[in-house]
């Protein structure tokens, strides 16, 4: 399996996989796909990564820059998606191990909503303050990089629609 950039002839693909892959989850609502492409248009993304085996699209992984309580330097990993009929063989956690890689030079640290048993696996887990209006407060997790605490309203880039600033 390789895993890389994402390059022009992938975005139809992505959306496609994203829009398959979340489908399955309760909290989905499916607009996925096309927070992705806003981020896309609006530069917003600074990872975008594809796992690929024998040409095939089976994953996607996007990070955007996202702050804390006001502090800069985050990396907010999301959407993570992997086709239905490739969960349980690990795309979905090499492409995440490669994320956290490629963000550790430029970020404090990476931020995300999620699974807490999922991404816990990784080293997220939630911190008392740390918070997104509406989410569950154990499924807002933070992974830093060095001795920050997070601690604050995660503020999302503007193409996630909720009317946050950043």
């Amino acid at each position: 399996m390789l895993i890389r950039s994402e390059i022009a002839s992938d975005i139809p693909v992505i959306g496609r996989v994203v829009t398959e892959a979340l489908r399955m989850l309760p909290q989905s609502t499916g607009t996925e796909a096309a927070i992705v492409e806003r981020l896309r248009a609006e530069d917003g993304l600074m990872l975008s990564l594809i796992a690929e085996e024998e040409g095939e699209v089976l994953g996607y992984l996007a990070a955007s820059e996202a702050s804390i309580g006001g502090e800069g330097g985050w990396g907010l990993i999301g959407p993570l998606a992997v086709l239905p009929s490739r969960h349980g063989e690990g795309i979905g956690s090499v492409l995440m191990m490669e994320a956290l890689r490629r963000l550790q030079s430029p970020c404090r640290g990476a931020v995300l909503v999620g699974d807490p048993a999922y991404y816990g696996r990784f080293g997220f887990r939630a911190f008392p303050g740390l918070g997104v209006s509406g989410c569950p407060p154990e499924a807002v997790q933070a992974l830093p990089f060095d001795e920050s605490r997070p601690d604050g309203e995660v503020i999302h880039h503007p193409a996630f629609g909720l009317n946050q600033k950043q």
